[in-house]
């Protein structure tokens, strides 16, 4: 899985208009997409955080911080924009950070309570989508002539060697 930084190599202005609509509030927002241990989807609002480095969630003991701890695999999507519909979208694999500077640097940048039971989460980036819907919006009941969405997406090259490793290996 690719870090944020790598990610926004990749795909600099991708990445830029992601990070614009999750931070579009000020501070980011999200909805994060976790797998209860019974396979079904858990969502909640979250604060994702997107430094140069990365991009991370602090996450408070929760039923959300253990499908984390379980089940690395999440998909983040942007709330709406007012005046607009269009969309952003991350998936990949969070993982614990346990770095002492990385949590001091952000816990302090961003005044983590040390008294709040949470810990910090770095979100890599398997595959990452945005979607301009245009003027019409996504709904079809504007009376400005609908336009296809334009959609631009992006998925770790290494996960799709990985993927195809994996069928060679299966067909061999």
């Amino acid at each position: 899985m690719a870090s944020w930084s790598e990610f926004t190599a990749a795909e600099p202005r991708l990445a830029t208009a992601i990070r614009a609509l999750l931070q579009q509030y000020g501070p980011g927002m999200g909805y994060l997409a976790t797998i209860r241990p019974d396979g079904g989807p858990r969502l909640h609002p979250v604060s994702p955080v997107i430094t140069g480095e990365g991009l991370y969630c602090f996450v408070v003991d929760s039923p959300k911080r253990r499908d984390l701890e379980r089940d690395g695999r999440y998909a983040l999507h942007s709330y709406p924009p007012e005046e607009s519909d269009d969309e952003a979208y991350v998936s990949g694999h969070a993982r614990r950070v346990t770095d002492p500077v990385v949590i001091t640097r952000l816990a302090d940048a961003l005044r983590a309570s040390p008294s709040v039971d949470w810990q910090l989460f770095e979100l890599t980036v398997e595959q990452a989508m945005l979607r301009h819907h245009g003027p019409a919006g996504a709904l079809p009941l504007a009376a400005v002539p609908r336009t296809a969405p334009i959609t631009h997406t992006w998925r770790d090259p290494s996960t799709r060697l990985a993927a195809r490793s994996l069928v060679g290996a299966a067909v061999a």
